[in-house]
């Protein structure tokens, strides 16, 4: 089955979701100032109740998701992304990260930088100022390289937790950062990993997922989620329509992931 199908898939299944988001598939484009001449653009969906929780998504690759007020130039079929809805059907406030302003090639080299991590800051607060609510990090592949550095680098104004999921541990020969560029004895949020047992991309292995539980160690709460199953890959292994983007398994690990973020909730 092509990739042009299952994007037409993706797309019929969120369009019959009844879910209470306002406006969720395209959602509304915020962009903000951070850096001096930089800004930051994020798609922001809503649910139509108050929130509980809001989570920041990081999509992998380049992160470069082209945002317009025509929609998402790229990645719609990142697990993340694709998923962005079902996160709002949870009673989350949802943000989806673009690349900044001054990266128009992307994330490359950027993701463990401190200067990423300050545009990350000005999100965390704009969300902060709408629902005074826990904020939550989301990163998948090489999003969890944006995402544990935000978390590791923010002593102020950071994140209320983070996820990693299909985290990137193991350099190649064209990527250079991963989770353990990062100072991960300084994360002290709780910190849920998220990875499938078949993952067969080379610098997502699943046992060194399992390893990077041992480097988390200021967490208050910790746990590894392993999946198993799903729809046999139809794109290279390290892309989203394979076990790497747990192909087959959307529902399954975003209510495991909502349910954690819920039960680790800390009062405000």
């Amino acid at each position: 089955m092509g990739w042009g199908r299952f994007v037409g898939i993706i797309v019929i299944v969120l369009l019959t979701l009844s879910a209470p988001c306002v406006n969720a598939l395209e959602g509304e484009l915020r962009t903000i100032p951070t850096r001096p001449g930089v800004t930051q653009s994020f798609l922001l969906i809503l649910p139509a109740d108050k929130p509980i929780a809001s989570v920041i998504l990081f999509a992998g690759a380049h992160g470069r998701l082209a945002l317009s007020p025509q929609g998402i130039g790229w990645g719609e079929g990142n697990f993340l992304v694709r998923n962005r809805e079902r996160f709002c059907r949870e009673g989350f406030l949802v943000a989806v990260m673009d690349a900044p302003s001054d990266r128009p090639q992307g994330l490359w080299n950027f993701r463990t930088s401190a200067a990423h991590a300050e545009d990350i800051k000005y999100v965390i607060a704009e969300l902060r100022k709408m629902f005074d609510i826990p904020v939550w990090l989301i990163g998948t592949s090489m999003g969890t390289v944006s995402s544990a550095n935000a978390a590791a680098r923010l002593k102020e104004g950071g994140p209320d937790g983070l996820v990693l999921t299909s985290t990137v541990t193991k350099e190649s020969r064209q990527i250079s950062e991963t989770v353990n560029s990062v100072r991960l004895k300084d994360i002290r949020v709780p910190t849920l990993v998220v990875h499938h047992k078949q993952d067969g991309c080379v610098v997502t292995p699943y046992e060194l997922a399992v390893a990077l539980m041992r480097s988390l160690t200021q967490t208050p709460k910790k746990e590894l989620l392993a999946f198993s199953g799903g729809d046999l890959s139809v794109t290279d292994p390290c892309e989203e329509m394979s076990y790497h983007g747990f192909l087959g398994l959307d529902a399954e690990v975003e209510t495991a992931i909502a349910s954690w973020i819920k039960g680790t909730q800390r009062p405000r």
